[in-house]
């Protein structure tokens, strides 16, 4: 999978050695409240290291990946994905699928601007790859990351239940802006 860099940041792929901070990221109710219809806190590093096997499961298409984000240090500060969203029951699936844009960083990130600035690299990236559209779906009460969507320069298309079994509110870029 490839690597991804901005100014202040890195997305590289997820390693064992990165268990314990998803862990500790995704094991906090106020990382994770938002995420999907049905949102759980991580318990174990046995879950964490089963996650990043799943998140290295995709790092071989040229498009979707779910990186770690760091700072040029190598600190750890949170998660991006670009990959197919899932589709609430019944909906039939566009053509070409739709892919999703999602982050969540660790507190401690919070408030630096490393969502937009992750968020503007892999989208840039994608783009140049040939994607032509990408979504946001995020929680109607997560106005972090509806402000991060609008800093992107994402398109509100309003409350929308075709994804995830559940009321998302939908943003989306395309690659002309």
């Amino acid at each position: 999978m490839r690597t991804i860099t901005s100014e202040r940041l890195v997305l590289r792929p997820w390693d064992a050695g990165d268990a314990d901070f998803l862990l500790d990221l995704e094991g906090r109710w106020e990382v994770v409240r938002h995420l999907g219809a049905d949102p759980t806190t991580m318990t174990s590093r046995s879950q964490a290291l089963a996650s990043i096997e799943r998140r290295r499961a995709i790092s071989g298409h040229p498009v979707h990946g779910i990186w770690i984000i760091t700072d040029r240090d190598g600190a750890r500060l949170g998660n991006l994905l670009l990959k197919p969203v899932p589709l609430s029951a019944g909906e039939v699936p566009a053509d070409p699928a739709d892919v999703e844009i999602g982050w969540h960083l660790h507190p401690d990130a919070w408030g630096h601007g490393y969502a937009t600035e992750a968020a503007r690299a892999a989208s840039g990236d994608v783009f140049a790859r040939g994607q032509s559209r990408i979504i946001a779906v995020t929680h109607p009460d997560n106005h972090a990351s509806h402000a991060v969507c609008r800093r992107l320069g994402m398109h509100h298309r309003g409350t929308t239940t075709r994804y995830m079994d559940t009321s998302c509110e939908l943003f989306e870029l395309t690659r002309d802006g």
